[in-house]
């Protein structure tokens, strides 16, 4: 442990570099609470997303880091925001038009749609726990209606009002003159109609945390800002809630990044101490474009999930994290077939490496041992080689290749085998197109089949691949790497694979030969 904990203290992986922060932060002893807090936010107008997904991993990561580095307890805390008005009525309810009578009001005040919980909130917030459930992650929920009206938040629901005017003096600066007139940090809840309110204040009693206000029918009205009668808009309700709940830790995505500076000042004006942050790079989509739900040019958590295990995405996430990355279909063979070549590599490496690797991570630290004799990258050529339908026409080249593996002995290997058959048929083959060869190529094509048709049945990858480099050479191409992408192009009608050679072994030698022999033919 020791020898663990001070690798931990240098290592340059991103989760330890923030956990430092954390132990920094407590150097001179543990929080008067007893533990470190961990907070991320969910605003439940929508099902949990990929970003949702990637939030939690990410903090998850941080959180074992820091416990790696010290012996005080932490907590994870998941905040869902359904207190929150309801802005825009979703599509994808049944029956929306009946939701319209209850625009603005609070999610866990609008029906459910769907008939099966308490209110709209209700739903989503289950469908967010049975979401970060089914990854196994470890949190505690907590409904910001809940906390509202459980008088949780009224001791700094109080102090807002104390402190209104330096509270508004810091969101004021970040407002347009013509929102400055009418900006409140409370927003009401209309006690005719139920609706969260965007109205200015025509006072504030500090001494009763009261506020009075002009309600949607004209009559002026009082309200405690106490017993979930008002909630804070949302700037305001961030750091409010860090000071409330004394945050240590949250990351949030880079069009937050401007707002840091109002969250922490309000945190500090409120008493609170400001938690450590972390900035990530939002995704874009395969154009370059940043990745929108309203747009819906992103890659969802179950379409993931449908060609590969949860392990491979938060493999994803690890990586760079304050970079910005293409998240798209393609993204899912490179990052499966990453993940278990760094699996292969962790039980050899040092504390330092083992570290630095991101399994360490993704598993905290004690990562399974990678059951995938085969990649998927090319479990994804043999099915577009083999034209397969199911995964147990791909086992019977994965036997031969490795007799030992068996779908009951290798489940991952197995589950990758399924998920590279359903990428195939709908990510690949509804675009796959085979093009004809150029003449050089042709030639050089016409050669290697020879080669390989006379070539010792028991030829391994390597030597394989040695016939192909050697055609490629002979025949002339300036690059070989044109020689290899038209191997690829014309036999499988995609762009690139991995090594031709091993593809060659996998796939069988006179397999190969037939495979040339009919793109040729064509």
């Amino acid at each position: 442990m020791t020898d663990l904990r001070d690798a931990a203290m240098t290592s340059k992986a991103w989760p330890f570099e923030e956990a430092r922060k954390l132990v920094k932060r407590y150097a001179k002893g543990p929080p008067e609470k007893g533990h470190v807090l961990f907070e991320t936010g969910y605003g439940p107008s929508g099902l949990p997303h990929i970003g949702t997904f990637g939030e939690v991993a990410r903090t998850t990561m941080v959180r074992r880091a820091f416990e790696a580095l010290s012996d005080i307890s932490t907590r994870l805390i998941c905040f869902s925001d359904d207190m929150d008005g309801m802005r825009k009525v979703p599509d994808n309810v049944p029956d929306p038009d009946a939701l319209r009578d209850h625009m603005h009001k609070p999610l866990t005040a609008v029906p459910d749609p769907f008939g099966e919980f308490e209110s709209f909130g209700h739903h989503n917030n289950a469908m967010l726990r049975r979401f970060l459930d089914t990854f196994g992650f470890e949190y505690e929920f907590i409904s910001s209606t809940e906390y509202y009206k459980s008088g949780a938040m009224d001791p700094i629901l109080r102090l807002c009002a104390e402190r209104y005017d330096a509270i508004m003096a810091i969101m004021l600066k970040s407002l347009r003159e013509e929102r400055q007139q009418t900006y409140s940090i409370f927003l009401p809840i209309s006690p005719q109609t139920g609706r969260v309110l965007y109205v200015p204040m025509k006072h504030v009693d500090a001494a009763n945390a009261t506020i009075t206000f002009d309600d949607e029918d004209g009559i002026e009205t009082t309200l405690p800002v106490t017993g979930g009668n008002v909630k804070l808009q949302w700037k305001p309700d961030f750091g409010a809630r860090w000071a409330a709940l004394d945050v240590d830790f949250e990351m949030y995505g880079k069009d937050h990044s401007t707002n840091t500076k109002i969250y922490d000042g309000i945190c500090r004006a409120l008493d609170g101490r400001a938690p450590e942050h972390f900035v990530y790079e939002l995704f874009l989509d395969e154009e370059g474009q940043k990745i929108s739900k309203s747009a819906g040019n992103g890659l969802s958590v179950d379409e993931w999930l449908t060609y590969a295990p949860a392990e491979s995405l938060s493999y994803f996430m690890y990586q760079k994290p304050k970079t910005a990355k293409r998240l798209f279909f393609d993204s899912i063979p490179k990052a499966v077939d990453e993940y278990h070549q760094q699996l292969r590599a962790f039980p050899d490496q040092d504390v330092e490496k083992q570290l630095a690797n991101p399994v360490w991570h993704i598993h905290n630290g004690q990562p399974p041992v990678s059951d995938m004799a085969v990649s998927f990258s090319m479990l994804l050529n043999l099915a577009s080689a083999a034209g397969a339908e199911n995964k147990d026409q791909l086992w019977g080249f994965i036997q031969k290749y490795a007799p030992d593996a068996k779908p009951e002995t290798h489940p991952g290997l197995d589950a990758a085998a399924a998920g590279a058959v359903r990428y195939y048929n709908d990510r690949i083959l509804p675009t796959k197109s085979r093009r004809a060869p150029f003449a050089q190529e042709a030639r050089a094509m016409t050669d290697l089949r020879n080669r390989l048709a006379n070539a010792p049945s028991d030829q391994d990858g390597e030597a394989l691949q040695q016939i192909v480099y050697d055609v490629g050479k002979e025949h002339e191409f300036e690059n070989l790497r044109d020689w290899f992408k038209a191997l690829y192009q014309v036999l499988l009608g995609q762009d690139a694979g991995p090594r031709f050679g091993n593809f060659i072994e996998l796939y069988g030698v006179q397999e190969t030969v037939a495979l040339i022999d009919e793109a040729l033919a064509e």
